[in-house]
């Protein structure tokens, strides 16, 4: 007898379309990101005689907000001002936007030659969705958002992704601002209280708080429950299977049957 088919949790009732932070919700590239950042900011930090970096940093400074922007709120919080520069620098450039350019480039490197794996829960929340017809989008502030949905095997689950070349597109300020959510729920013609977002990071919880969406839901990848409950998310969760309706154990059920 077949198992009996994923359905979202009750606490998605009413709720027609689920916006999705990629790196660190839908895949663990944040796993990935981190690495990086600490490849590029390690040395630099060292060769300054500035405080050690780490990984509380990366959650503190980095995750959830646009490259450039993480790599100034960084520098920032060690006190070293460099100029922004141009997204055309060089990765060897001493500029906000080089640093940024060349962190982009170790993480490229490590993508194509690893590649990356959805989260299995999180894959089955998306299905489980679809399944229902709701709308899905993934929001992210990565340039790179594309090419990661393609290593993961996900492109054809999201026609819509508004991503960090959307936003500098658009227009659009990045997180902790509401403003990407609030344009990808525009384009899937979904008003803000019927829409869900799901993230990661304290500045993307932050947004959907900002934005006033109809449920803002956290996942801890690291960040800490609390964290994220202080940032504005109705609920946080560890998988994304917890916002699956719990289905009994076929054989168990088999069982008891009369």
């Amino acid at each position: 007898m077949a198992p009996a088919p994923d359905r979202p949790a009750a606490v998605l009732d009413g709720l027609d379309a689920v916006l999705f932070d990629l790196d660190g919700v839908l895949t663990p590239t944040a796993v990935v990101h981190m690495h990086a950042w600490a490849r590029l900011f390690a040395p630099l930090l060292d060769e300054r005689g500035a405080a050690p970096y780490t990984d509380a940093d990366y959650f503190a400074h980095i995750d959830g907000k646009p490259r450039y922007e993480g790599v100034r709120s960084l520098l920032t919080s060690r006190g070293i001002e460099l100029p922004w520069g141009d997204p055309s620098d060089s990765p060897d450039t001493a500029t906000v936007c080089g640093l940024g350019n060349r962190k982009n480039a170790v993480f490229t490197q490590v993508l194509e030659s690893e590649g990356v794996e959805p989260y299995p829960g999180s894959v089955r929340l998306v299905d489980a969705l679809i399944a229902e017809g709701r709308r899905v989008a993934v929001v992210s502030s990565s340039r790179n958002a594309v090419p990661v949905l393609a290593a993961a095997g996900l492109t054809d689950r999201f026609p819509l992704v508004v991503d960090g070349l959307v936003a500098a597109e658009r227009g659009l300020a990045g997180k902790p601002r509401p403003d990407t959510y609030l344009y990808a729920a525009e384009q899937l013609g979904v008003p803000r209280e019927r829409a869900v977002v799901v993230e990661d990071a304290e500045s993307g919880v932050a947004s959907g708080r900002a934005g006033d969406f109809g449920l803002v839901v956290g996942v801890d990848r690291g960040a800490g429950a609390d964290v994220l409950l202080e940032q504005g998310a109705d609920l946080v969760v560890d998988d994304l299977a917890e916002l699956l309706r719990s289905t009994p154990d076929r054989t168990d059920t088999e069982s008891t049957a009369p």
